[in-house]
């Protein structure tokens, strides 16, 4: 899980992510991001629409997987980006942690995210 200082706060602080960011997409999620200077440590937010599961309880356990898996790379993210993950796929909710964790982390570099370290 990461901490209170790597969320975003607020639905106008995703607003510069989502006007100035880029976007990779995968099979199953999709990651908006943005090179922000104005701070020293990334932000991260996932975003799990209704359309995904009706369920509130299974939209949320999406949510708190991906952002575990963030939690374990945050390490490896030494920029100010703000992150923004889409979950699209119902997919997602039934797949194994490693599979997700992968597919996360494709995304991560994909976008040029991780230390060059952590690509290795």
């Amino acid at each position: 899980m990461i901490g209170a200082t790597h969320r975003f706060h607020g639905l106008g602080s995703l607003r510069f992510a989502y006007s100035k960011g880029k976007t990779v997409r995968g099979q199953k999620l999709a990651l908006k991001y943005a090179l922000n200077n104005r701070r020293q440590e990334f932000r991260a937010a996932v975003v799990v629409a209704k359309k995904v599961h009706k369920s509130a309880v299974v939209r949320n356990r999406i949510r708190r997987r991906v952002y575990a898996i963030l939690g374990e790379h945050q390490t490896e993210i030494t920029q100010p980006y703000d992150l923004i993950i889409s979950v699209y796929s119902p997919d997602v909710a039934t797949m194994s942690a490693e599979e997700l964790a992968v597919i996360v982390k494709s995304l991560l570099g994909q976008a040029g995210v991780l230390s060059l370290e952590a690509k290795k």
